[in-house]
């Protein structure tokens, strides 16, 4: 067997060295950083996009309402639960306040947010 001279410098320890775990430890922070804010903006983004279709959903509703009846409900309350909208009138997902109608234009209100 023939054996090779080992030089002090060709040893390294088994494990990884302070600056190493450093590096390691700064990338995945700001990874999580990065993934945490994306993940927060997409969550307003998507309660404002469902704001926007429950609206139209409502506007919808109050047009075939006007068609058939020649005037607007007074409240929403009279479009829940009828053929109008058949489900309970949703309130805005950002703000939770339930939308109204605006009695010039008949359409539903953009909600503050």
């Amino acid at each position: 067997m023939i054996r090779q001279a080992c030089s002090p410098q060709s040893i390294r320890p088994a494990g990884f060295s302070l600056l190493e775990l450093i590096a390691v430890i700064t990338i995945m922070g700001v990874l999580v950083l990065v993934v945490t804010q994306r993940i927060s903006v997409s969550g307003v983004k998507a309660k404002a996009e469902c704001c926007k279709q429950y609206q139209a959903e409502l506007n919808r509703a109050l047009e075939r309402y006007n068609f058939e009846t020649g005037d607007f409900p007074a409240t929403l309350d009279d479009l829940g639960n009828s053929e109008y909208y058949p489900e309970s009138v949703p309130h805005c997902p950002v703000t939770a306040k339930p939308y109204q109608i605006d009695a010039a234009t008949g359409r539903i209100q953009h909600p503050a947010h």
